[in-house]
Parts: structure tokens; sequence; C-alpha cells
């Protein structure tokens, strides 16, 4: 058996190299000079290649130019064009210095496809590294990594190894010169440059060469996304350096996807800490800062969702004492209480104890203890921010973004901008000629922007409208299911009254609204960003959130807005109800229940925010692990050892220059829903913080395993997301406030407490909190159909009015007053007594750490004096040169001279 084994793999290598040489392309070995020569290359690397069947390789058939980027076409019916402009666009390339290598469909697994595999050379890097003003390490750091960490051996468990968390020294940087290449610290200009630089300069490259012959000028021709969308190509990708599971067999790779996978992208670690430096070596900065900022939110989220699960917990332990429910309960108190009909002719005289359950429901998230929460999280909301902007400064000096200034991503105009911009101008900086947009052109395509904009948005304010609509028609529906009379009258079911019934219904119908809107929304949106032609990529994504922001803002916030501030404020009283679009509609607009509004508020908080977070994660998770499971079973027969790394890439998702964009979208609309509506549900951080732990291990999961390796890109802070948090955050402090003084009910029952009540205790304040009505005086419009009422003369109803048969009958009491009196009070003290604090805590906490401030000092200081040490010793470099060459007549002179400029060196 030992040797038929060694016998069969020696057939086996001999066959192979049989079938390398019959497959030998002689076009790759112009340099041999003799045919055997070149058949003996051919079949040495394609035999080598048999011996890795796996094919799992980042590098040419040399097996020394590395692959920095791979385009794959197909032949197709409209071939002719499409050969044309590939040619143009590779001769194009190889005269800007990058060297190519095909792939015939015939070594492809589906025999279609054609990959060119694209290597950049050194002298094409140094090039384009002094352009894009990449920095690069000149010395070893001398200066300590960082401090000690307090308590680490409680820490130990959620840390990952040295290597991973630091896979690469610290150096000083500096921007590279291709003058100044003996200045850097470059022992192999193969490795100098890492794959992540060496994939954005390819790409900086390929976005700006044209597919035009050379005497021709076809601006629109240029670039390989126009390539792309006319399906010239049909992808453009960097290569992963290995397999996710498995490390590569090459010893040049660094199988870092195999470390990001093994150490960050399962979920059974998911107490461990992110390797930051891993991923922002490997995919870039921007990436890296994305991660970054979803980590520390999480972190943070940690505490609210603690405070908010004790303010939960607390209303659990203090459910015996609430006076109010026990008396909506009590069959002598709330039994006895009868309240006027809900809505017109459907709904019935219907008694208080039928609302128990939802009383009951109501004080779990209406009571002291959300006061303090609401308090919390406004303070809790700019610790965030502030020790977000600490961390953010540390990660720009580690990364080496501090002198990464906005104005330098001018370099990358995008390539749409240069091609649709015919008009030229004078840059009076650079002076040189540089292509703009004309102001008349500008306006024109701002205002059709706006207008489509005002037009989406108006949309959604109509859809909320019919949803309001729906609720107010289909609650005398939900109404006049139960026929029983009193206790009964308003149940739906059992526990379900028709109030919730309603709520939960609406709720739904306007979440699938929500995500309908949100699919049309996102096309429009980068229309028109595109049409507005913005200058840099930067320009063009803080354009395209703002406006997307803007329309989720009110596409998932609207909803929420009108049951916190406006349901159940503009009712009216028996016999002068108000009506949406008037009385000839009889949509009567809706009441709150009994128990105050908030736990409709927070049945609506809760679908919204929590079917959002499940759909994201089905789409995120669930659809590409079964894409996974339908892919894998059909493939079972063609095992990926003999599968090359380019179609192993291939086959997987790209991610696309918005990828990260809705990532950020994802979690800044979280952001609003659990700061500006938290009072009214104090579990929400906690659904935030399971949500985000589950965000984290998913993203991780399909960036390494789902997605092409993306180009890397710098950034140096979030972007504008910074701002639009800042936004939600102030904006937070103002509706909790109004959500505590209007829509929980907590205002009038402290002023009963303190001003009303004759003993001291919440006692007799559901009975002081409904007015009463004489039935007789009620329209006919507004009386149920039925008439098994004849025994009753007066309803109740929720206000403070005065009593029929008072001077001022059905007016105000001056109880109202006071309430109103004290909830303005509230809003203003609670909001003062916020900001104070917030500003506070933002003046005490200064952006940037002082330990990064002396570190950063002393790298430039650093910097400086071995760049002047380099420039003198290179100086006397040159002086000794011409020293030398210089006649002998001359040199005493020149010696003078060389000793007064040394001196004065």
């Amino acid at each position: 058996f030992f040797l038929g084994g060694h016998l069969k793999r020696v057939f086996t290598l001999l066959e192979g190299t049989k079938t390398t040489l019959e497959r030998c392309d002689y076009t790759q070995t112009n340099s041999c000079t003799h045919s055997e020569m070149c058949i003996w290359s051919c079949s040495k690397s394609q035999t080598s290649e048999k011996l890795q069947p796996n094919k799992d390789t980042v590098f040419f058939r040399d097996g020394v130019r590395r692959i920095d980027f791979v385009l794959s076409y197909l032949d197709d019916k409209d071939g002719e064009k499409k050969q044309e402009r590939r040619r143009e666009f590779e001769a194009n390339l190889e005269k800007q210095g990058l060297e190519l290598e095909t792939e015939d469909k015939s070594d492809s697994k589906d025999h279609k496809t054609y990959f060119l595999k694209i290597h950049a050379p050194w002298h094409v890097l140094a090039t384009y590294a002094d352009v894009l003003k990449v920095k690069v390490p000149f010395k070893e750091s001398d200066i300590p990594h960082g401090q000690d960490v307090p308590l680490e051996c409680l820490s130990q468990p959620f840390r990952l190894p040295e290597h991973i968390m630091h896979p690469q020294p610290d150096y000083f940087t500096y921007p590279f010169e291709k003058t100044k290449t003996d200045f850097f610290l470059i022992n192999d200009k193969d490795t100098f440059f890492p794959p992540s630089t060496r994939n954005r300069i390819v790409f900086y490259i390929l976005a700006r060469c044209p597919y035009y012959k050379e005497g021709r000028k076809d601006r629109d021709k240029t670039g390989i996304k126009r390539l792309l969308s006319n399906g010239t190509y049909t992808a453009a990708f960097p290569l992963h350096d290995c397999r996710y599971w498995k490390r590569a067999r090459d010893a040049g790779c660094e199988s870092e996807r195999y470390n990001l996978y093994k150490n960050w992208a399962r979920f059974l670690i998911f107490y461990k800490e992110q390797p930051l430096n891993l991923i922002r070596k490997y995919y870039g900065e921007k990436i890296g800062i994305y991660f970054a900022w979803l980590g520390f939110y999480t972190e943070m989220l940690f505490f609210a969702a603690v405070m908010g699960f004790l303010c939960f917990t607390y209303g659990l332990l203090s459910y015996d004492d609430n006076i109010s429910s026990k008396e909506i309960c009590d069959p002598d108190i709330g039994g006895s209480i009868v309240m006027c009909p809900l809505c017109d002719k459907k709904c019935r005289f219907w008694n208080l104890n039928s609302t128990c359950l939802s009383s009951w429901q109501s004080h779990l998230f209406d009571n002291e203890g959300t006061v303090f929460f609401a308090i919390f999280m406004g303070i809790w909301v700019t610790l965030f921010l502030e020790f977000w902007k600490r961390r953010q400064a540390r990660l720009e000096y580690e990364w080496d973004l501090v002198d990464f200034e906005e104005e330098q991503q001018q370099l990358q105009i995008r390539p749409e901008f240069e091609i649709q911009c015919t008009n030229k101008r004078l840059n009076k900086i650079t002076q040189e000629m540089e292509p703009y947009l004309p102001v008349t052109s500008k306006c024109a395509r701002f205002c059709l922007s706006g207008a489509t904009v005002i037009f989406w948005i108006s949309l959604i304010v109509a859809c909320i409208i019919g949803v309001i609509a729906y609720r107010l028609a289909v609650y005398a529906a939900f109404a006049s299911i139960i026929k029983d009379p009193m206790r009964k009258i308003q149940l739906v079911g059992r526990f379900i009254t028709p109030q919730l019934a309603t709520s939960v219904t609406a709720s739904c119908i306007n979440f699938v609204i929500i995500m309908i809107l949100n699919f049309f929304y996102e096309r429009v949106a980068i229309w028109i960003t595109d049409m507005e032609i913005p200058k840099t990529h930067l320009e063009y994504e803080n354009r395209l959130t703002m406006k997307m922001f803007l329309f989720q803002f009110v596409n998932y916030y609207s909803s929420c807005f009108y049951v916190a501030f406006f349901k159940g404020k503009f009712v009216g009283y028996p016999g002068a109800y108000s009506y949406m679009f008037g009385k000839s509609t009889k949509l009567r607009n809706e009441e709150c229940d009994p128990g105050g509004c908030l736990i409709e508020l927070t049945t609506q908080l809760v679908i919204v925010m929590a079917g959002k977070q499940l759909w994201g994660n089905i789409q995120e998770a669930l659809l590409p692990l079964l894409r996974n499971l339908w892919s894998s079973r059909k493939g079972r027969h063609n095992p990926e050892n003999h599968y090359s790394r380019w179609e192993q890439d291939h086959v997987l998702q790209n991610f696309s220059q918005l990828g990260l964009f809705y990532e950020y979208l994802e979690m800044v609309v979280q952001f609003g829903f659990i700061t500006l509506f938290v009072a009214s549900f104090p579990l929400a951080p906690l659904l935030a913080l399971f949500n985000n732990i589950l965000e984290i291990r998913v993203d991780a999961w399909k960036f390494t395993t789902q997605f092409r390796r993306p180009v890397a890109s710098k950034a140096r802070n979030i972007g504008a997301w910074q701002e639009i948090l800042n936004g939600v955050a102030i904006l937070s402090v103002v509706t909790n406030a109004f959500i505590m003084a209007f829509t929980s009910d907590m205002i009038p029952r402290m002023v009963y407490l303190y001003a009303y009540s004759k003993e001291g205790s919440m006692r007799g304040y559901v009975n002081n909190s409904l007015s009463i009505y004489n039935i007789s005086q009620i329209p006919k419009n507004n009386m149920p159909e039925d008439e098994w009422f004849v025994n009753l003369t007066t309803c109740r109803y929720r206000d403070y009015r005065y009593p029929p048969g008072h001077l001022k009958e059905y007016t105000h009491t001056m109880q109202f007053w006071h309430i109103l009196a004290a909830k303005m009070a509230f809003i203003i003290i609670m909001e003062h007594v916020v900001f104070v604090v917030k500003f506070f805590v933002a003046w005490m906490i200064p952006d940037i750490p002082s330990d990064v401030k002396a570190r950063f000092k002393r790298e430039r200081y650093l910097i400086q004096e071995y760049l002047h040490n380099y420039e003198v010793e290179k100086l006397k470099i040159q002086l000794s040169a011409s020293f030398i060459t210089e006649p002998m007549s001359e040199m005493s002179v020149t010696s003078d001279k060389h000793e007064v400029l040394s001196e004065c060196l």
C-alpha cells in the first residue's frame, strides 16, 4: 500500500506535467531565447501549481509578483465593442506602468469567465504614494506604547493575543517622497507597501484610466466604474489573502483574513475585544473607524441598559403600591364609574375597570423612576459623545491620521466630476486649471434635489395621516365587536382593549409603510446626489448622509411623535368633540387611555424599533447564511481546492462604496430610538445592547466571509454622522422633557399629591382626574346606537372641567391651569438642568487626552530633528562628492568653503 500510494502520486504528477505542457502559453515567456527553455520554464511553473492543487495563491504565475487587483469579464454577443474597450483600457494601464496577466476562461470553473490580474511594480507604487501622500515608516518609535491597564487580571478573559491586537510595530511615519527613498525604512520593496495601500493605489489608477484611443478625447470614456456599468467588465476587486477558515500555504501571505475570522468574526467570542489594529491594517482606516465607533457605542450602551433595567425593576417592585391602578381595578370604584363613549355610534358607555390590565402595564414604564432615567439618559448621551471624541483622538494618533486633513481629499476628486464638468477655471491656490460646475447649473440641480426631498417627506406625512385615519376608523370596528354591556364592553378577547388592538395594528401597518418607502427613497436619494455631481467622495457621502437621515428621521419617528405629542391632546369633550378634517368625515380624534398615552407610545416604539432590528438581522445574517447553504449544496462535487483564489473571491458579494453608509444609518436610527423616546421605554437600551452585540459579529462575519475585500480608504472620523449624533442628543433632552410632561401622567399625579390630596396620598386621584358630563346634553350623533343606558344620567371623561350645573360648566378648572403651569415649569427646569450638566461635562472632559497630546508633540519634535539630520547628512555627501570631482587647483578654496559650511550646519 505504501509503494502503491507513492506510485499513484508519481503518475498523477507526470500526467499533470503533460497537461501543463499542452497548455503552455509561449507569449508569457518572451524573455526565453530557445523554445526548449520556454517549455522547461512553463512546465516548471505549471508543475508547481499541480503540487499545490488548491491554487490558493495571491501571486502571478511566477510566484513573485503579487496580485494587487483583479478584473473579470465574459465573452458575450456584444463582444466586439467590449473587446475594443478592454484592449484600449488595458493598453493604457500598461502605459501607466501596471503589469497584467490573463487567466483564460478554460481555466475557470464556469468556463465562461476571464480574469485579468494586475500587479503594480515598485516605481508605480512609489509615484502614486508620493501623489497621495501615503504615510510610511522611517524610524521605529521609542515612545512607550501605552499605560498599564488597571486590574489587568480581571480584563484578561476579554483580551486577545498581543500579536492580534498589535500586528505590527509602532513607527514614526512621514508622507512618502519618491526622491527620499533612502530616508524611509525600506527593507524589501515588495513588502514595503502593505496590500491595503497597494490596492488603494491601483484603484486610484483604474478609476482615472481612459479607454479611448490616443488620438481621441472622449472624456466620458474614463474609469473602471463606467466599464463596470456598461458591462465591459463584470467585477473589479482586490484579493483576500487566504481562505477565512484556513491559513494560506504561501509563505508570503499574512493570513490576516484567517486571523480576523478566528479572533473577531465568530459569535462565540462576542465578549472579546475587537482587533481594531488588524481590522485597520486589512480593510483600511475607514472601516476600522466604523468598528471602533460601533464597539465603543455598544460599551456605553451597557451602562444605559443597566440603568434602564433598574428603572423597569423598580416599576415591577412598586407594582403593589400603585394606588391608582388599584382604584381602577376595584369593582366598587372603577366598576361604578361609567365612562363616556370613545367613538360615535359604535362605541357604548363603558366601565373604567375594563382598563385594569392596561393601567398596570402603564405603571411599569410610567413611574417615579422614569423621571430619573430620562435625566440620566440626557447626561449619558453627553458622556458618550465626549468620550468618543477622546477615543477618536487616540485612534487618529495611533493610525497616523492626525495630519490627514479633509483638504487632502481634494486629491481624490471623483472621476464622475472630472468627466461631467467640462468647464475649467484657474485655481487661485495651485495656479492650475481645474474642472468646475457653473453656478447656474449648480443652483438648478440643488433646486431639483430639494424639491424631490420635500416631495418624499410630504409623501411620508401623507402616509402618516392615512395611518391616523385608519386608527380613528378601525377603533369603532374593534369597539363594536363585543356586544355585552358595562364591564366587558371594551374587551376584545380577554386581555386586549380596542385601544391596544388599534395601536398594535396601526404600528404594524406603519412599519410596513416605512420599509416600502425606504426601499424606493434609497434609490431616489442616490439618483439626486449623483445628479448634483459632488466634487469629492467626502462631499458625496456627506450630501447623501444628510438626505437619507432627514428622510429616515421623518419616516421612522413621525408616528412616535404623533402618539407622544398629538394623540389625546385635541379631543374636546362630550358635546363638542374635535374631528379630523371636520365633522363631515366622522373621524373623531383619538382619546388616551385613562392611564395615559405612554403605554401606547411604548407599544409603537417597541414594534417599530424591534421590527427594524429583526428585519435588519434577517437581511444581514439569515439570508446570506441560506445562500451559503444552497451554494455549498450545489457545489459539494466541486471542492474548493480546485478553485483559484480569484474565483473564490469572485463569487462573493461586492461591497459597494455605500456599504458602510447603510451600517452607520442603521445604528444612528437606533440611537435616535433609544434617546428621543427612551422615557417611554426604559428597556430600549437593553434591546439595543443585545442587537449591537449581535451586529458587531454579524458585520464582522459578513466582511470576512461574505464580501469581497473592499478597497482600502482613509477616514479621520465618522464624518457627518458626528454632527447628526450631536443634533439628536440635543433634541432628545427636549423630547424626553415633553414626554414626561405631556405624555406621562406623572405631573398630574404630583400636582394632586402635593396640592389637592386631603390625605397626602394618591387615594381619590382617579376620581379627581375625571370630569362629569350630563348624558342628556350629548348630541344624538355622538350617542351609541343601542339604548340600554336609559337609567344613566351622567358619564365621566378624562379632563379637568367644571361639572354640569356649575356657573362655568364644561370650562377648564383651576386645577387644569395648575397642572399646565407645572408641566411647563418641569420642562424648563429639566431642560436647563440637563443642558447645564451636559455643557459642564463637555467642558470638563477635553476632546484630546493629555497623554496623546504629549506623545504627538514628542513625535513631531523627533520627526523634525530626524529629518533635519537626514538633510544635513545628504548635503554633506553632495558636497563631498563635488569636492572629489573638482580640479586640484581649486581644492583649497573648496576645502575652506566646506569647513565653513560644516561649522554653520
